[in-house]
Parts: C-alpha cells; sequence; structure tokens
C-alpha cells in the first residue's frame, strides 16, 4: 500500500505515538522520522532505510528548552552557536542522556541533536512529548529527497504517511559539529559540512577543525560513499570527460555554465551557490532516472555553500 501524502500534522503525530514511522519536511532534506526514545520504532528506521547499526542517527527537538531531554554537560560555545543558528541547518554532537536509546547513537555516549527551521516540522514536533530521530528519507547511500514525491518514489511502499511541506528551502544536509578534548580544553570539529557555511560559524566561535573518518563515524554520514546515484558519476573538468567518450550519453551537473549536452543540469545560472544546492539533489535524482549512461560534475567555489555541494559530490562519486 502507498503512503498517504498530506499536510495533516496531527495524523502525523498519532502515527509517530503509535510507533510508526513518517517521513517530514525540514528545511534541508525531507526526513524519515520515528519517536527517538522508542527503541522499536527506531529499530524500523534503520529496516526501512537498510541503514547499517553503526551509522547514528540525528535528534530533532522542537524547543531549545528540550535539549536537556537528550544531551547534558554543553561546552560553553554552544549556547552561541544555539542562539545564533537554531532553529536550523546546525547539528550538535554532545553527550548523551541515558533514555536515548543506544541504538539512536549506534552505541556510542554522544548524541548529534538539532532544531529544524521548517515551520511544519517544528508545529509537528510541538505536538509531541518526545523528539524525533530522523535521517533522511531514502534508501541508505541514495540521494537525499528534497520533496514528498521523491520520498513517496524511494520508500512509499515501506512507510504509512509523508507530511508534505513543499520543497525544501536549503537541499542540503545539516552542518555538523562536535567538541572535542584537545591538550585539555574543548575543540570544535566539523564532522560534515552542510546547510550552514564554516565561514559564518567561525565568525561566532572561532577556528573550526575538519574531523573525518570513516572507519569510526561519531556523527551520521561520516562514511566515504553516500548520496550515490546508481548511475556512474565522475568528477572533473567537464568539456575533458564529455570529450573523452563523445558517443555516450552524458548528464552534465553544472553551476554556472551550459555545456554541450541534452543533459545538462546548471544549477544557478547566477552564480548563486544557494539556489545551485538546492537544485543539487533533484538534478542528481533526474539524471539518474533518465536513460544517461554516465553523469559528470564539476567542483564548485569551495566557500559557502559550494563546500557542501562538493561534499556531496564527492562522497556521491567515491565508488567509482
Amino acid at each position: 500500500m502507498k503512503a498517504v501524502i498530506r499536510n495533516d500534522i496531527h495524523a502525523a503525530a498519532e502515527l509517530l505515538r503509535n510507533g510508526e514511522l513518517v517521513a517530514i519536511p525540514t528545511e534541508t532534506v525531507y526526513g524519515l522520522a520515528a519517536n527517538a526514545f522508542d527503541p522499536d520504532a527506531v529499530l524500523k528506521i534503520f529496516q526501512v532505510k537498510e541503514r547499517p547499526a553503526f551509522d547514528p542517527l540525528i535528534v530533532h527537538i522542537g524547543k531549545k528548552e528540550d535539549l536537556d531531554r537528550v544531551a547534558f554537560s554543553f561546552p560553553p560555545s554552544a549556547e552561541a552557536l544555539i542562539e545564533n543558528f537554531w532553529p536550523g541547518p546546525l547539528t550538535l554532537v554532545l553527550p548523551k542522556r541515558r533514555e536515548v536509546p543506544d541504538l539512536v547513537t549506534s552505541g556510542l555516549d554522544t548524541v548529534g541533536v538539532r532544531m529544524p527551521a521548517h515551520p511544519i516540522a517544528l508545529q509537528l514536533l510541538q505536538h509531541l512529548d518526545f523528539p524525533l530521530a530522523a535521517p533522511s528519507a531514502n534508501p541508505f547511500g541514495y540521494i537525499s529527497p528534497t520533496t514528498a514525491k521523491y520520498v513517496s518514489d524511494q520508500l512509499g511502499d515501506r512507510i504509512p504517511y509523508i507530511l508534505d511541506g513543499g520543497p525544501a528551502m536549503i537541499g542540503v544536509e545539516s552542518t555538523i559539529l562536535g567538541c572535542e578534548e584537545h591538550e585539555g580544553a574543548g575543540k570544535w570539529r566539523c564532522y560534515r559540512v552542510g546547510g550552514i557555511p564554516l565561514e559564518v560559524i567561525e565568525k561566532v566561535i572561532g577556528k573550526v577543525e575538519h574531523r573525518s573518518d570513516p572507519a569510526a563515524p561519531v556523527a551520521p554520514v561520516m562514511l566515504t560513499t553516500h548520496y550515490a546515484p546508481r548511475k556512474p558519476l565522475l568528477i572533473g573538468d567537464v568539456r575533458i570527460l564529455i570529450a573523452q567518450d563523445p558517443q555516450k550519453r552524458i548528464g552534465v551537473i553544472a553551476f554556472r555554465d551550459r555545456f554541450p549536452s541534452a543533459y545538462c543540469h546548471t544549477l544557478s545560472p547566477s552564480g548563486d551557490l544557494s539556489e545551485a544546492a538546492r537544485g543539487l539533489f533533484s538534478a542528481l535524482r533526474e539524471l539518474d532516472n533518465s536513460d544517461v549512461e554516465l553523469i559528470v560534475a564539476e567542483l564548485f567555489p569551495a566557500k559557502g555553500r559550494g563546500n557542501a555541494i562538493n561534499d556531496r559530490l564527492l562522497r556521491a562519486s567515491a565508488s567509482r
């Protein structure tokens, strides 16, 4: 039976109270949500997504006061991050409370938490007396969905309800930060670049270092390969990649320019990286569902949301 797609917050809340899964809109991408305090409901997320149990989930809260229900022992600068960027696309990895099941955190003693900025997601959370565990609403490793239809195309026969909130406003997942002890002091590290550029964050808390260890993820989506289409994806100089095999049907993902391909997706002719981020996953999905034999993409300017776009493209191409 196909999932119902509606914007009825009360219906979604009732399903979640009963231990069911609901796909929900956020400003980044659509999430596959369950009661974060219910291990049986959380297990359904892993089963439906076919997600490995070692990849932890992000917990979503509806009010800043709810943070105390899932985490404790906040670094002093966490308050500045929360005041400046919540609600919004920023996930903080913090020491978890016992009430958060180990399944949510893959057995780690930390939990990733954020407060989404989408008004429907916030209304839903404020109708519930529990937070929501909600990774992206797609099969594990595949392209994240930015509309209710994309969720339905991928998971519509495996979940009962999709809460429709329109197209995602940002289009790439949240930035993830964690504070680690280094030489006796707490140091913020970035586990995933995303909806809030690091340059903006560093204006609030100072320099942020990168941390990535795919063999031991401490936050969601630290694996090398992710967001991948079924078609092969290559990154580089688009003109050279096209010229190498002119007989092949090639799809193109470009920033500002139009390339000689019937399947070229130029994400922002005006050079707006936020606009490009909003269209990235849709372009990947359309090309993957077309009759192209190969997808090629160029790297975007390494600033603002361009860093998040490049991160997603490089992870999507990593298995090739």
